[in-house]
């Protein structure tokens, strides 16, 4: 099992550090920085009373905060430490190019102040999964007896995980397009791409720029570089990054393995990659039912976990109980109830085209329910692969006339209701209409394929707005 590569510490005493953004990110970055002995500048665009109240905090702690002016780059300033979600065509970062000012992201920060002996990150990226896989691949490294947590873009702050008193023997870590943008130096054991699917393409500016990004996630690898055998962009990536000697591309395949793969043969997850003679041999794994939800999208979400547990030198074991322990996020293809033959189902986290297509191939007939805040998306590809599965649709949110516009022209023939409302019972009349068009053996699907916050706070309200109208209809017997 690998050791991380450790970077030479620097010395922050006088170093006169920019913090872009207050926040989640942005606020522990300053104080880490401060106890160090930096002199540190949180700038930040907004100027409401929360901000003015995290300023105070800060300005207490002797750290100067300057409000409502995120564009101009502080007198002297020798390094900014950017929150992931500043664009990179900030006026602030035009100005320290011009200056020759380096910028990192809090994820490059805590590359940075790793100390001796820290722990190897095993990294995960892509459009769609993150989040389950890093933390089924916490789940496995778990079973394997390993120190470990899911940390990153996952929630668990990376400034946290190196810099707390807990010793881990390895990281699973989450690592979004945004984080990648600016972490430079990160250098990851072994890491993964998931799957590429337009995204975020406002804050990226091309698919091109987008995919480079996650690309830099295997940049340095010593182990494995995890890449999608059905998504050759990610093998792509692959072949263009610089890794270190050795370094084996490793792909995952719903279908049976090739040498150098992890695949499925007959109902069990296998690996002909790190075995011996993988021409010939293959290790089980465990077996498609072990993992919660079955969803192809989810198997292959295991199988991307396995090849980083197994690069790791996990035994087959560990990545069997480890999968069979692990249980989804709430509104990740989450099982709500089953009302008179009909399953309802909340996936509230498919926010975009790509995750709600995985979501749809999953079950078969649907009703879907859809909509929201599109993001510049279009919907024709979804709607033509996903229509023969269609019973029924039914649209909510600011941007359904554009799924609504795509199912007239691809599936002309599956019954849809139309929602104009976007109060706080429009989800109820979602549901109720979804159940008047389902029938027994139908799954009423929530996978909006929008974002939620036309309609919601984020997509967990969706999510549980969507559970309680399920319920609510179960306990009244309209269905």
């Amino acid at each position: 099992m690998g050791i991380g590569k450790v970077t030479e510490q620097l010395d922050w005493n006088g170093k006169k550090v920019t913090v872009a953004g207050l926040g989640v990110s942005g606020i522990p970055a300053a104080r880490v920085l401060h106890a160090r002995g930096a002199l540190v500048t949180v700038v930040n665009d907004g100027d409401d009373e929360r901000s003015r109240a995290q300023a105070a905090e800060l300005e207490a702690e002797g750290i100067t905060v300057r409000l409502g002016d995120g564009a101009t780059l502080p007198t002297g300033t020798e390094l900014i430490v950017t929150t992931p979600g500043w664009q990179p065509d900030k006026p602030l970062f035009a100005a320290a190019a011009e200056a020759g000012v380096e910028v990192w992201g809090d994820v490059e920060l805590a590359w940075r102040l790793r100390g001796p002996g820290a722990a190897p990150w095993l990294a995960v990226t892509g459009t769609n999964g993150k989040t389950t896989t890093v933390r089924m691949l916490a789940s496995i490294l778990e079973a394997a007896g390993l120190r470990t947590a899911a940390v990153g873009n996952i929630g668990v702050s990376l400034l946290d995980a190196v810099l707390g008193e807990e010793r881990y023997d390895v990281l699973a870590v989450e690592l979004s397009s945004y984080q990648l943008h600016w972490a430079p130096s990160v250098r990851a054991h072994s890491a993964a791409v998931l799957n590429l699917a337009p995204d975020h393409l406002d804050w990226h500016g091309s698919m091109e720029a987008y995919a480079a990004d996650k690309g830099r996630i295997y940049e340095g690898n010593q182990v494995a570089c995890v890449y999608n055998v059905a998504d050759k962009i990610t093998e792509d990536l692959v072949r263009e990054a610089d890794v270190e000697e050795g370094c084996r591309a490793i792909g995952f395949t719903l279908g049976t393995p090739g040498p150098s793969q992890l695949g499925v043969v007959e109902g069990i997850l296998v690996d002909r990659a790190f075995v011996e003679n993988r021409q010939k041999n293959a290790q089980e794994l465990a077996e498609v039912s072990d993992v919660q939800p079955p969803a192809p999208h989810n198997i292959a979400n295991a199988l991307a976990a396995a090849a980083l547990a197994r690069a790791f030198g996990v035994e087959a074991k560990a990545v069997r109980d480890g999968l069979k322990a692990f249980r989804p996020d709430p509104h990740r293809i989450e099982l709500v109830e089953e009302i008179e033959g009909v399953t309802y189902v909340d996936d509230s986290k498919a926010t975009n085209t790509h995750a709600a297509e995985a979501s749809l191939a999953a079950y078969d007939p649907i009703v879907w329910i859809a909509g929201g805040l599109a993001k510049g998306a279009t919907f024709d590809e979804l709607v033509q692969r996903s229509a023969k599965r269609l019973r029924g649709a039914v649209l909510i949110g600011a941007d359904r006339a554009l799924i609504r516009e795509a199912l007239a022209r691809h599936a002309p023939e599956v019954p849809v209701v139309d929602l104009d409302r976007t109060d706080t019972g429009a989800m109820s009349e979602a549901v109720r209409e979804a159940a008047r068009l389902a029938r027994p053996g139908d799954t009423v699907l929530l996978a909006p394929a929008c974002a939620s916050m036309d309609m919601f706070t984020n997509y967990n309200k969706r999510g549980e707005a969507f559970a309680d109208a399920v319920r609510a209809l179960a306990a009244t017997g309209d269905a």
